[in-house]
């Protein structure tokens, strides 16, 4: 395994702990004048990038693979978005959109990022399909 996808899998756990802590813990919003909507979305393309470098690590993997997870992000940011109406934090619809197109643009980021570096020998690409 090469150096960014063992880094993608180390750096995964602690990131997707960090989002969900974002998320539930009342008065955790970021006091910085940014737009909910972008914090949500970059969440979530820094998450999806970051698993779907992690996973397309074998010559193995098939696009299911990789898929998988980006759904099951989809569906954390849906539960997550649930689950702040019973902490006192605001849930929105438009959360879960930011984050659904968040994960969308981390999985294609992620497919740039493992296709230009595994033309390179940098990480290791999958086989085409």
């Amino acid at each position: 395994m090469k150096f960014s996808q063992l880094s993608a899998l180390w750096l995964f756990w602690p990131a997707l702990a960090v989002v969900i802590w974002g998320e539930l813990a009342p008065g955790a919003g970021v006091s910085l004048h940014i737009w909910d909507k972008a914090l949500h979305f970059t969440a979530y393309f820094g998450l999806a990038g970051i698993a779907f470098v992690a996973l397309w690590a074998t010559r193995t993997t098939r696009w299911r693979k990789v898929l998988w997870p980006a759904i099951g992000l989809v569906m954390l940011g849906g539960a997550l978005e649930i689950v702040q109406g019973y902490v006192g934090r605001d849930m929105s619809i438009w959360d879960e959109v930011a984050n659904t197109m968040g994960v969308g643009a981390g999985n294609l980021a992620g497919w740039a990022y493992v296709s230009f570096f595994g033309a390179r020998r940098l990480v290791a690409a999958g086989p085409p399909d």
